[in-house]
């Protein structure tokens, strides 16, 4: 199984600088990366690419637009559809950034609450490796 990579330094502080004080942001880890989520839905987290952030179709056309922003693929051939990654340029800029972040935290808030999983693997499995 592939080894990720840790996320960049550069995206790893403007990932704290944005998602800072989100009201409904329930910070966890995903693959060891940073992410935060909402009615149990992510809308934006951190990857061995930098910071991705979730979209609706629109503002996701919208943010493709942006010099050095794409889809989101975390393997080959594995496009998470409605994931963008931040270009350097957005990880510079904190304010649109934030901007970004608050309409993905909005498009997740929309969503319906994504149930809990039920089987083991997760927090006090005594399974889970350590």
């Amino acid at each position: 199984m592939k080894k990720w990579k840790s996320a960049p330094q550069e995206a790893v502080k403007a990932f704290e600088a944005a998602t800072a004080g989100l009201p409904g942001a329930e910070p966890r880890k995903m693959f060891g990366y940073s992410c935060a989520f909402a009615k149990g839905n992510m809308f934006v987290g951190l990857h061995e690419a930098g910071m991705v952030l979730r979209l609706p179709e629109e503002q996701r056309t919208e943010f493709l637009q942006v010099k050095g922003a794409k889809q989101f693929e975390p393997m080959p051939g594995r496009v998470m559809r409605e994931y963008v990654v931040v270009p350097k340029m957005l990880l510079n800029a904190p304010v649109e950034l934030r901007a970004w972040v608050e309409k993905s935290l909005d498009y997740v808030l929309s969503l319906p609450t994504k149930a809990k999983m039920k089987t083991g693997g997760g927090r006090g499995s005594k399974n889970r490796k350590k």
